[in-house]
């Protein structure tokens, strides 16, 4: 008898719960198509040798799906990211085939587009608490982006309008040891020679508040690689492109920093000051074959400081000013080494031509600048001092006009190099010259002429002009030319966001 109540109790029960209305999903979506038309001359200072003209496009989706009011799933992807004509490669080509081609990651456009998830997490507020949560792959950064800008996998906690505005804790796995088949310190080497399976984390911990016409925000960082035993860090080995040149391996980076936006009516200032110190456990004898590490005696440190501000003359009229100075390494043979970020996408944003740099890894496609993978050039504020004006004038509602020039210096000193080779004529390592050196990076001309045809859909014409000084040829070619050309680009763009 106790059975068939039993019975009869879980099924009524059952259809109780059929019985009730399905909870409806919320959908949300957003996105952007992005079309850029891109024409780059001179980018290591000889208009002989560096000459394209290119397309690229993306669309970009981001989905949400809200249960209720207190969960939500959420992702971000991109689709049809690529060079325009670049989809004539052979199906039997590997993808991992060695092509030579810096669209080589844009092939197979036809049945075969790419589709990169950028992120995917969930979002949950814990009831009757200022607590929210995310788990899954989103973004992390801090400040203006010039020391953390990237998508990890991780955990994120916001404590809301408890201690100031919000105050966000995070960790993410920047980077699981040997594709996760183990984190033992030594094991059998995959086919690149990585034997050390351990793995690197990052904690992060952001304080945002606002007072008056300060918004801003107070925050601290500690990232660790315990995988150095193989005389590789994932910073820079493991992250498929080329870093500017003699970066140290950072093992252990602790960094503090400072971010806000002053506003009033017609003044506003953004700025930003960070103090990083850390470790390069590897005790490199040698810049490698590429000219990939700093040689250095363990300890790193630096700072980067930023400041930016806009004057409102009259409705039309703007003027701004823009100062930035970035640490940098004044031997790189040994000595302390430098560092002035973890990990950045390249979006913070000071000239077109000379540090403009969205990286072809995570959220962009192209070398939009000096500093991609392909020239090698600083990014951010890295060994840099910049000095800019500039001036702001819309004419009309729609169009916006922007005009700047910057003088650029090396913070310390930048050597000439040159590559050193075997018997066999291999280059193995580089040679810095110590008696030889210069710090006049150069100067640059930018403009951007901006039109919202409609509110969502707007035309950009954009470019710069470089003239490059002695440290600038340093620092990418190791030597002075004859006659150095400027680097100059021509940016159309077009993009509809929803």
């Amino acid at each position: 008898m106790k059975k068939v109540l039993t019975f009869l109790l879980m099924f009524l029960f059952s259809l109780s719960m059929l019985a009730q209305e399905k909870p409806k999903t919320k959908f949300t979506y957003g996105g952007v198509y992005t079309a850029w038309a891109q024409s780059q001359h001179a980018f290591r200072f000889n208009s002989d040798t560096y000459d394209d003209d290119y397309v690229v496009q993306m669309f970009r989706l981001k989905l949400g799906f809200s249960p209720n009011e207190y969960l939500k799933a959420i992702t971000r992807f991109d689709i049809a990211q690529g060079w325009w004509g670049v989809d004539n490669a052979r199906r039997s080509v590997q993808r991992t085939a060695t092509t030579g081609s810096g669209s080589a990651l844009f092939d197979f456009k036809d049945t075969n587009y790419l589709f990169h998830v950028d992120q995917a997490y969930i979002l949950f507020k814990i009831p009757n608490s200022p607590l929210t949560g995310r788990i899954g792959r989103m973004w992390y950064g801090l400040g203006n982006k010039m020391m953390v800008d990237n998508n990890y996998d991780g955990v994120q906690f916001d404590l809301n309008n408890v201690i100031g505005k919000k105050v966000t804790l995070s960790w993410a796995r920047v980077s699981e040891g040997l594709d996760g088949l183990t984190d033992l310190d030594s094991a059998a080497a995959d086919r690149y020679g990585n034997s050390d399976g351990r793995d690197a984390d990052l904690f992060m911990l952001d304080f945002n508040n606002k007072a008056g016409g300060l918004a801003y925000n107070v925050y601290g960082m500690y990232y660790k690689d315990r995988s150095v035993n193989d005389m590789n860090a994932y910073v820079p080995d493991h992250l498929q492109f080329f870093k500017t040149r003699f970066s140290p391996q950072v093992t252990q980076l602790t960094a503090v920093g400072f971010a806000g936006t002053y506003k009033t009516d017609k003044l506003k200032v953004k700025g930003e000051f960070d103090y990083l110190t850390g470790k390069d456990d590897i005790q490199n004898t040698t810049h490698g074959a590429k000219q990939m590490w700093d040689i250095n005696n363990g300890d790193l440190s630096g700072y980067n400081l930023y400041l930016n501000g806009t004057l409102t003359v009259t409705p039309a009229v703007s003027l701004g000013a823009v100062i930035g100075r970035g640490s940098g390494d004044d031997d790189l043979t040994g000595g302390k080494g430098n560092v002035n970020k973890l990990r950045t996408s390249g979006f913070f944003y000071i000239t077109e031509v000379w540090e403009d740099s969205i990286m072809p890894d995570e959220e962009g496609i192209t070398p939009q600048g000096l500093g991609a993978p392909n020239v090698r050039g600083y990014r951010e504020l890295e060994n840099t001092t910049a000095l800019q004006l500039n001036a702001t004038l819309k004419p009309v509602d729609k169009l916006n006009l922007f005009a700047s020039f910057t003088l650029l210096k090396a913070t310390e000193p930048i050597h000439a190099w040159s590559t050193v080779a075997d018997s066999l004529g291999n280059i193995v390592d580089a040679a810095i010259d110590p008696a030889v050196s210069a710090d006049d990076i150069g100067s640059e001309i930018d403009f951007k002429i901006s039109y919202n045809m409609y509110k969502p859909l707007n035309f950009t014409l954009r470019g710069g002009y470089f003239i490059p000084g002695d440290a600038a040829e340093y620092l990418i070619n190791g030597k002075l030319a004859a006659n150095a050309d400027p680097a100059w680009e021509l940016k159309g763009t077009v993009a509809l966001k929803f």
